[in-house]
């Protein structure tokens, strides 16, 4: 019984077959890599968007409730995520530039050089909501 399961050959593909598969997957990807870069860039700079958007709610919030504006997370109730130079997911270092009774300013920071031109991608918020990019990567 177990010498014809041996002898019944199976439809399959050698090993050389499978490393040329490889090897052109990997020429496709190292192609197509440098025109995603910039998506690439653009979706990581969605985080930095996302949580200035949290913060500047928190500190309308805070706003509300005390009639100024915190430099401090603690106060406001906001928690930064790891980062991901300290085994972490956050990929942008968040700070409360200035706060006082009438403003605030508050910046992203990348903590990466995305796209490897010495460019660190930053954005800032302020009280009116002013989501721009001040450098861009």
């Amino acid at each position: 019984m177990k010498k014809h399961i041996l002898k019944k050959k199976l439809p399959a593909f050698t090993l050389q077959e499978l490393l040329i598969v490889l090897v052109i997957v990997g020429i496709l990807v190292l192609l197509a890599l440098p025109n995603l870069m910039p998506k690439i860039s653009e979706a990581k700079a969605q985080e930095a968007k996302l949580q200035l958007k949290h913060l500047h709610t928190l500190q309308k919030s805070y706003f509300f409730m005390y009639s100024k504006y915190s430099s401090s997370f603690e106060d406001i109730g906001f928690e930064h995520s790891k980062l991901t130079t300290d085994n972490g997911t956050a990929n942008y270092q968040i700070e409360i530039v200035e706060a006082s009774n009438t403003g605030f300013k508050a910046k992203a920071t990348a903590i990466t050089d995305f796209d490897a031109d010495g460019q660190f991608n930053t954005w800032e918020v302020d009280q009116d909501m002013n989501l721009k990019e001040t450098q861009k990567d």
